[in-house]
């Protein structure tokens, strides 16, 4: 072999290895077990899939889709259409073998293993369910050079670390249409999530069509609800994608929509009998926790929850059905003089022993329908059949009274599954939700108590989300969260699991998933469609406020209220502010003049913006609300420059006003996420 041949043996097989490093896989959930080989599968208009065993109709769907998808990011146009038929291409580079079907649930095998040499591909799974996972990692192994595309030679053996990786998405208080529900199901599917927690009912609204209770969806719903042949086709489709759907019905609290139909079965209490009962009921327009509440002293609230619950468990499949049972204050059993009679009677001293009589009657309506009683915390008590399982939403930490309902419930035999550290709607760094420990680490668990938490759920609480927006709340954070649900990191490296993130998170777009785009179709909007690239630069610089404090006392936005503002386009993480903060911590650790370089550049930038923004605001009334942040902004950014550049001396007065300016929360609804920087660095100017 001639010295020129050696050289590009050389280079050819470095390039062949580079592309197979493990840091240059972006793998979200990251898998069990993974090695690496040196070699490559190049993919060719060829390719084909063939599937052999024991096969669930949703495998050939979901072979057929990931088909498509393959061909759509290399656009080689594959010969192979659908995929309707086993043992149809025995030569197929991709070989799927299910040894039997799998059933959708917590308890199903979803464990696969997936290898990949220079010839072939080989899929092995127990059901259908680990081979719709495996498919999903090697969409997410796809490579490519200048001219090919590739999966690396690899075996991974895999399997999830909890049975139960929900979201749960409120449609009751923002309706959202059956195009919202499906993309995210599909989402769902391609980070390996496994329950959607479909919560239909509360205050604001009832969302299921009953032919026996039309009063529901006729006075409680504005219009807004899913017919039953919706119900079922969602259901279907997250079947098809191995995803259990499990409903709510939130009582005895959040009763404001159904007492809005049937206000007989409330506990609001009326002295003069003669008075039409419940005549102040409607529909909640705002946010929060309020008073109405069913009557657990009446037993046609048993009467009409047990017809309601009859027809509904006939839409729903699954074993599993959620009554609520969060939050209610007991204020409406305080002032009725009955309900007190009735638990005075019954021996019960607290609303806590009310509460749980009136779950106790459920449990019945339900078991005749073959459902598992899932509740938040608030339904526990030590005569609720042990099937039942507790969704703790105030947290797992043993030592804190309000967070140890978790520990408690696996403690006394209950199955539970987490979302406290998993609010999206709280509008937390994507930091927060990854460390958030699911079990806690100072817990003293059995192994059985261990196997009874099943795992976490995100939450999608929907008081200020639209179908325009929703997206933009739940991704891409939830593919980080999924990733805790399957892998269960014990040392999480948020350095290496933000580097993942990006490319999966550009990936949903295909699924028609909208966090990314319609972030430009809001900003567009409040432009008045002109030129939107200094407001997209200024929204990389601000998050929505968090944890309630946009929606001062929940009601500065009723439900009806518009969505389409600064504070919707903008998400949490903003991308500039954190390659800011990143500069800052740079400089202050090493002092390289190369970082100052960078922040000085940023703070030029930001000058600019705000003149541009004062431009654009000449036609465009709704930048009006940011301009007095971005002003801050610019007269900071300045004062910097002139202490960096001119060596002007540190006015720490005006510095300081300055900052606290910027710092505000008083402006859009947003907050500037470059203040953490910009504080930073002030403390090591002066």
């Amino acid at each position: 072999m001639n010295l020129t041949r050696i050289i590009l043996f050389v280079l050819f097989s470095w390039n062949v290895f580079s592309q197979t490093q493990i840091d240059q896989l972006n793998l979200m959930p990251w898998p069990q077990k993974i090695k690496l080989n040196q070699g490559q599968f190049t993919i060719d208009k060829d390719f084909k899939i063939n599937l052999s065993g024991d096969i669930h109709p949703r495998l050939f769907t979901a072979s057929t889709n990931f088909l498509r998808r393959l061909d759509g990011r290399t656009g080689l146009f594959f010969k192979q259409g659908f995929i309707t038929q086993i043992n149809h291409e025995p030569t197929a580079q991709l070989q799927i073998n299910c040894k039997q079907k799998g059933q959708v649930g917590l308890y199903e095998d979803e464990s696969y293993s997936l290898e990949i040499t220079s010839e072939k591909i080989l899929i092995n799974a127990t059901t259908d369910l680990g081979a719709l996972h495996a498919l999903e990692t090697l969409l997410q192994l796809l490579q490519n050079t200048e001219t090919t595309f590739y999966f690396p030679t690899l075996s991974i053996s895999d399997k999830p670390t909890f049975k139960w990786r929900g979201l749960m998405i409120d449609v009751a208080r923002h309706f959202q249409p059956v195009a919202v529900i499906k993309r995210n199901l599909d989402a769902m599917a391609a980070v390996k999530l496994n329950v959607l927690h479909w919560h239909l009912v509360d205050d604001q609204g009832w969302r299921i069509e009953l032919k026996s209770r039309k009063k529901l969806s006729e006075l409680a719903s504005d219009g807004f609800y899913y017919t039953q042949e919706e119900i079922k086709n969602i259901i279907a489709y997250a079947d098809e994608r191995g995803i259990l759907i499990v409903p709510e019905i939130d009582v005895p609290g959040h009763a404001s929509a159904i007492l809005t139909a049937y206000p007989e079965i409330g506990s609001n209490y009326k002295k003069d009998p003669k008075e039409q009962n419940g005549s102040t009921y409607s529909i909640e327009r705002n946010a929060g926790v309020f008073r109405p509440t069913l009557d657990p002293s009446n037993p046609e609230t048993y009467r009409v929850l047990g017809e309601i619950f009859d027809e509904v468990c006939t839409l729903f499949p699954g074993k599993y059905f959620h009554i609520g049972g969060d939050e209610n204050e007991g204020k409406a059993w305080d002032d009725n003089p009955m309900i007190q009679k009735f638990k005075k009677k019954n021996g019960f001293k607290t609303n806590h022993e009310l509460q749980s009589y009136f779950t106790l009657q459920l449990v019945p309506l339900l078991k005749k329908h073959n459902k598992e009683i899932v509740g938040w915390e608030e339904i526990m008590n030590e005569k609720m059949p042990k099937t039942t399982i507790i969704h703790s939403w105030k947290g797992s930490n043993e030592g804190s009274t309000a967070g140890k309902s978790m520990v408690d419930a696996v403690k006394n035999g209950y199955r539970t599954i987490l979302s406290n550290g998993f609010y999206i709607d709280l509008m937390q760094s994507i930091h927060e939700h990854y460390t958030a420990p699911i079990i806690p680490k100072e817990a003293q668990l059995t192994e059985n108590e261990r196997e009874n938490i099943l795992g976490g759920e995100a939450t999608m609480w929907s008081e200020l989300v639209n179908a325009q927006n929703i997206d933009s709340r739940i991704w891409p954070r939830t593919i980080a969260i999924a990733e805790l649900f399957w892998s269960y990191p014990s040392n999480p490296d948020i350095q290496n699991m933000n580097k993942r993130l990006t490319s999966v998170s550009n990936r949903l777009e295909e699924l028609g998933i909208t966090h990314i785009r319609n972030k430009t179709v809001i900003l567009r909007n409040i432009a008045n469609y002109q030129n939107i690239s200094a407001l997209e630069s200024f929204s990389n610089l601000c998050e929505p406020l968090k944890i309630y404090t946009r929606n001062k006392g929940g009601t500065e936005y009723q439900m009806y209220s518009p969505l389409s503002l600064f504070a919707d386009a903008c998400t949490v993480d903003a991308p500039e502010a954190i390659l800011f903060n990143l500069a800052v911590n740079q400089y202050v650790n090493d002092k390289n003049p190369k970082h100052i370089t960078e922040i000085t550049d940023f703070l030029k930038k930001w000058k600019a913006t705000h003149q541009n923004l004062l431009l654009l605001s000449d036609n465009a009334p709704l930048i009006q609300p940011i301009l007095p942040l971005s002003e801050s902004l610019s007269l900071l950014s300045e004062e910097l420059l002139q202490i960096i550049h001119n060596n002007k001396k540190y006015d720490s007065v005006y510095v300081n006003q300055l900052y606290e300016k910027c710092n505000s929360k008083e402006h859009a609804d947003v907050e500037l996420a470059v203040c953490i920087g910009l504080k930073k660095l002030l403390e090591n100017l002066k």
